[in-house]
């Protein structure tokens, strides 16, 4: 990533970010949640990328080195917490889920200034409490570091529509299926198909942050038809593409 900056408190903030727009690689000595009320983010640390579309947030520890990156126009709502507020005692990233109450808590308190209203403080207690039983969602694509692994994830990144199997991908790349198997397992903690639909998914949401027509998503990323995609993006987010549209 490139230079990193430290910023010594996570800021509590809401703000507008172009489409295509990022904020770079920066730290901070406090926990930040970050959640987008429209539009996709994606949180980029060196261990991989987490993914949150409007009903997902994502958990950043503080310390943690990442970036944001903005897919179509992104209304961010940025919350820090200090470093002792840890209610799910997480100490990596991690994406959350957004229910409604949540949501609207998250809102709430990125619009009033922070001036130690008792009423802000009271705000902040209750949106501590329904983050606490925020569940974690598995919306996290890990970044590979054994050098086969990155060769062949490059390939996949490049055209996620890419249905050759892993053994004819390890050909290309020079590896047996079943060392790639062990390597997926251990240098990235999921199976090559949890992978690859991961990465899937990841660009589905950026296409249809783009406008891109659904059954043009589906084929895009590998599905068959778009029933296949439907199915999988409903499982995965609670809802289907097109709601996710209008959302």
């Amino acid at each position: 990533m490139p230079e990193t900056r430290l910023l010594p408190h996570a800021p509590t903030r809401r703000q507008w970010i172009e489409p295509g727009g990022a904020i770079t690689a920066h730290r901070h000595d406090d926990h930040q949640i970050v959640y987008a009320a429209r539009g996709v983010l994606a949180v980029t640390t060196a261990a991989g990328t987490w993914v949150a579309p409007a009903n997902r947030a994502v958990w950043v520890p503080a310390g943690t080195e990442h970036a944001h990156h903005a897919h179509g126009g992104l209304e961010l709502h940025l919350v820090g917490l200090d470093a002792t507020d840890n209610p799910l005692g997480l100490d990596e990233p991690a994406v959350l889920t957004v229910e409604p109450l949540l949501r609207e808590l998250i809102l709430a308190y990125t619009r009033a200034p922070d001036d130690g209203d008792p009423a802000r403080v009271r705000l902040r207690a209750v949106l501590l409490d329904r983050l606490s039983a925020s569940p974690q969602q598995p919306v996290h694509l890990p970044s590979p570091t054994a050098p086969v692994l990155v060769a062949l994830c490059a390939i996949l990144r490049a055209d996620p529509g890419e249905r050759r199997t892993l053994a004819a991908l390890g050909r290309q790349v020079g590896a047996s299926e079943r060392t790639l198997s062990r390597l997926f397992r251990a240098d990235l903690g999921m199976t090559f198909p949890q992978w690859r639909t991961q990465l899937r998914l990841y660009r589905a949401l950026v296409l249809l942050a783009e406008g891109a027509p659904v059954t043009s998503v589906a084929h895009t990323c590998g599905w068959s038809s778009a029933g296949a995609f439907i199915d999988v993006f409903r499982r995965a987010y609670g809802h289907t593409p097109g709601t996710h549209r209008t959302r």
